[in-house]
């Protein structure tokens, strides 16, 4: 019971980077925005996230830290692609490759040094129930503000007007121009929360998962990220069961290395892309008669009248 318990608290800690950027990235998406740029927002993230943390003291100023990093590497986006109506897929490929360098420049002074690590919570009685207490009320800030993200995320799309217009204006962003909606403003906001949200994922990995940072320490969650969206089919619901299953398969790859099933390492770590893969490919399989659930302006380019 003690394995299973250090697993399942391992693959909650290996997911919540990915729900974090996830729902961002819905939020995005349900605006008709597509930003690829969410791996280079995450690690921009990390790095400021734990410079932030490294020169305060404080968890709480590197998480803000790494928001204001995934906010500002989105506004960029946003007045290329926005503003000045460039192609939403080379800007975000543009900013994937941006963010990897800025993060390179800004942590190359932090590499090697330590922190201490968010401080898991800790409820006398609750936390000593066997099995379940640590797994239920022993996490770290980030876990328990991930879940509560997507459960608000669900709530404002779905029982508020403005979540009704955000939704409006990723189906048809013409339509919603003429009924009078702020179109670019709208999707403005969304693509800021997106990177601000990518910010803090990035940064639950030096602050919480591993109390260090190094270059490239996101390895391509961002993608996967993103990836993640399109296997929820836009829904917050299913994205905490993707993100989920996602970290259950990288963190499982690691204990079957472990227990030396002689499977090579290099498939081994493979394994959570290859999953990742094949998900989509089966969805879009099956989504190939009923008809795609994008918003039906995802990715395209807005350009008001004149």
């Amino acid at each position: 019971m003690g394995l299973v318990e250090a697993i399942v608290i391992s693959i909650i800690a290996a997911s919540t980077p990915l729900l974090l950027a996830a729902a961002g990235e819905l939020i995005v998406e349900r605006a008709g925005v597509l930003n690829l740029g969410v791996e280079g927002m995450m690690i921009m993230g990390a790095a400021c996230g734990f410079a932030g943390a490294y020169l305060t003291g404080s968890t709480f100023v590197g998480a803000l830290f790494g928001v204001a990093a995934g906010m500002a590497l989105s506004f960029v986006f946003a007045v290329l692609t926005l503003g000045l109506a460039v192609n939403q897929v080379a800007a975000g490929l543009a900013l994937t490759i941006l963010g990897i360098g800025l993060s390179g420049l800004i942590g190359a002074g932090f590499v090697g040094e330590k922190i201490v690590p968010a401080p898991q919570l800790s409820i006398p009685v609750l936390t000593g129930i066997p099995f379940i207490g640590r797994i239920l009320f022993g996490q770290n800030a980030f876990i328990y503000f991930s879940i509560a993200l997507v459960i608000g995320i669900w709530w404002f799309l779905y029982r508020t007007r403005a979540g009704l217009i955000l939704r409006a204006v990723g189906d048809s962003h013409t339509s919603a121009h003429a009924l009078g909606y702020p179109v670019l403003k709208i999707r403005l906001l969304a693509v800021l929360f997106g990177g601000g949200c990518a910010g803090l994922a990035g940064a639950f990995l030096p602050l919480a998962y591993t109390p260090f940072f190094i270059p490239g320490m996101t390895a391509g969650r961002g993608w996967i990220a993103l990836a993640l969206v399109v296997f929820s089919s836009w829904l917050p619901g299913r994205l905490v069961a993707g993100a989920y299953l996602f970290g259950a398969v990288s963190i499982l790859q690691l204990h079957a290395q472990a227990f030396g099933l002689g499977i090579p390492s290099q498939l081994m770590t493979a394994l959570p892309y290859l999953a990742t893969v094949m998900v989509l490919v089966i969805i879009s399989r099956a989504r190939g008669a009923a008809g795609s659930v994008a918003p039906a302006s995802l990715g395209t380019v807005f350009v008001p009248d004149r």
